[in-house]
């Protein structure tokens, strides 16, 4: 076997702009739009499906389109855009006929989203916005040829998202309860009273999709009575519910809808990988083929009204996305791009899924990259923890995972106790551990991996984004002779001023945040003592921080007191501030001077290779 790294990726193709993205087909068949960059700037381009002709449709000049839609009309794409990150998020609109570009949704300070779009109505959409009440969006019906808006529905204090049946009547409401759960409402019709049909508590989860094809019932997800999420139909007149899909081991990951008539057709449960279990027999023959015309996860993430016309998507952990146009008459799959080209040739390190015992009996479950074409021993180990943390990690093509194998880093990815997918005991068991025993799976997997052989003790990384940044924070202070160095991106330090400063609209939410981690009005000393602040002067490890001035989630004080701490303590910290960032780094200047940076650091500390 070889003993030398394949060669060396360029940073530029890992986190640079993707050549091409999330190809959409417009709803009758005769368009095909994507995100491409121009000049730089992530935008929307547009050609006829099978047409050589390509243009771009709208302007931004900053950070770049990320989301987008066609109406139904045919007419009008709709996408949305923020302010430098502060995550209020205007809806608008360009015409590729006429170049005409409109902020639908102009209230500043606001923040808007979509809340449904039907074909029987292809000229209007429904939108909620918080411009009344910055901790509440109301609903409204927006008109895509005018701009006009009209109030439906006004939030009354507690709803946190809103359904429409199939008249665009808003009849179905999502609500936060004072208890920390959530309570499903209904109501007959769209001027008649709410009622509560399902109530989850605090233990449970679950949330709707949907109205049924004939309004009288709604799709859910929920866990009543079971320990993994369920896909289930739910009477809202008797309010019986039937089990129509469900997994022994995983939650439902999920749903393929029909595009006319929502009704559900496949569902998806990952446990390692994603699988999916056929609901309707008229798309058997079609997940057939397209699962065996291509290596990888198969997604659904753009159809026709008549149906006639998919794009797929390919994912895999050796390779970028891929995308193609598939023709349910031929049977045919027809390529449109891979995301990055440039990887195609490039040698990609396997994503494998491991398990391993936590040390009070659970079962974990996570994903590790190693350095190809080397020994898998006494190797630099970097733990990438991921974000939420009511999140998790997925199999599957993984920019930093590929970074840091192909630099020489086994890179472990853990879905530790509170993490998603793995049902309401798993995730469950996270409550009030943020800091102990959430802690204490990162660092058993850092033990397992010592035990293979396969991670040296003494180089092993700790990173990570949002509470993956606080996990790195907590890794640096709370077990300071494990870490050789950690890199904490917009983490936050302070649990108390976290929860205390959270953004408005989630205020409805409160509660969830004081049961799962802590009250911070009458438990400030326990939140102290899990909050990495507080032992800054016990961490020995140089620090890498890195913050968006605009993170609405994270406030820039959450990293700027703990970089004073460490000054003031004399350790070693480095902080890198992006003025132009929220949550993260969307544009791909900053991306790439983050991970030049963070590159440097890791092999200054750990010994990998920097470009």
């Amino acid at each position: 076997m070889p003993q030398q790294l394949p060669p060396m990726i360029p940073r530029e193709a890992l986190f640079g702009n993707p050549y091409r993205t999330m190809p959409k087909i417009s709803p009758d068949g005769a368009s095909l739009a994507w995100l491409a960059p121009d000049e730089g700037v992530l935008n929307v381009w547009i050609k006829e499906l099978g047409g050589a002709t390509e243009r771009v449709i709208t302007r931004d000049k900053k950070r770049g389109i990320r989301n987008f839609m066609w109406a139904y009309d045919n007419r009008h794409l709709l996408y949305t855009q923020d302010l430098d990150g502060d995550e209020n998020w205007h809806i608008w609109s360009v015409e590729p006929a006429t170049g005409i570009v409109r902020d639908l949704t102009p209230f500043q300070g606001a923040q808007s989203q979509v809340v449904a779009v039907d074909p029987a109505f292809p000229d209007k959409i429904i939108v909620s916005i918080n411009a009344r009440d910055p901790r509440l969006h109301d609903v409204y019906l927006l008109d895509l040829n005018t701009g006009g808006l009209v109030m439906l529905v006004e939030n009354p204090g507690d709803v946190v998202g809103w359904l429409a049946d199939s008249t665009f009547a808003i009849r179905g409401a999502d609500a936060a309860t004072s208890q920390g759960g959530f309570e499903l409402r209904v109501r007959d019709t769209g001027e008649e009273p709410w009622r509560t049909i399902v109530t989850w508590n605090p233990e449970e989860e679950g949330s709707a999709y949907g109205f049924t094809e004939d309004d009288e019932g709604i799709y859910l997800e929920s866990s009543i009575g079971s320990d993994m999420v369920q896909f289930r139909k739910l009477d809202i007149t008797t309010g019986e519910e039937t089990v129509l899909a469900s997994h022994p081991r995983v939650d439902l990951s999920d749903v393929i809808f029909h595009p006319v008539d929502k009704r559900p057709q496949a569902v998806g449960f990952n446990e390692d990988k994603l699988e999916w279990t056929i609901l309707d027999p008229s798309i058997a023959r079609d997940m057939e083929i397209l699962q065996k015309a291509h290596a990888g996860e198969l997604h659904l993430i753009s159809r026709t009204l008549k149906d006639d016309l998919w794009i797929a998507l390919y994912t895999r952990d050796i390779a970028p996305a891929s995308f193609y146009v598939y023709n349910r008459d031929t049977g045919e799959t027809d390529f449109l791009f891979t995301t990055r080209p440039d990887l195609e040739n490039a040698v990609l390190a396997e994503m494998r899924p491991v398990r391993f015992l936590s040390r009070d009996g659970l079962d974990i479950h996570a994903y590790l990259t190693m350095p190809r074409d080397i020994n898998a021993e006494n190797l630099p180990l970097v733990l990438n923890v991921h974000g939420g943390p009511w999140a998790r990690d997925v199999w599957g093509y993984h920019s930093e995972a590929q970074w840091l194998a192909n630099r020489g880093y086994a890179c472990l990815q853990v879905n530790f106790r509170g993490s998603t997918g793995y049902g309401k005991k798993f995730l469950h068991a996270g409550d009030r551990e943020w800091g102990a025993k959430m802690h204490d799976d990162l660092m058993d997997a850092v033990q397992w991996a010592i035990d293979e052989g396969m991670a040296d003790p003494k180089r092993i990384g700790i990173y990570g984004g949002s509470y993956g940044g606080y996990a790195a924070l907590v890794g640096a202070a709370f077990t300071p002779d494990t870490f050789a160095c950690s890199i904490d991106v917009v983490g936050p330090s302070n649990i108390t001023t976290l929860i205390r400063s959270i953004p408005p609209y989630w205020e409805p939410m409160r509660r969830i945040f004081t049961l799962r981690v802590g009250d911070p009005d009458t438990e400030e000393e326990f939140l102290n003592s899990r909050s990495p602040l507080f032992k800054a002067s016990d961490i020995k490890c140089p620090l890498l921080i890195a913050q968006g001035a605009n993170d609405p989630r994270v406030k820039q004080a959450e990293s700027e007191q703990i970089v004073d701490a460490m000054r003031e303590c004399g350790n070693p910290v480095e902080y890198l501030l992006y003025p132009d960032e929220g949550h993260g780094f969307a544009r791909p200047e900053n991306r790439l001077s983050f991970y030049a940076a963070a590159e440097k650091f890791l092999a200054k500390y750990l010994g990998g290779r920097v470009e």
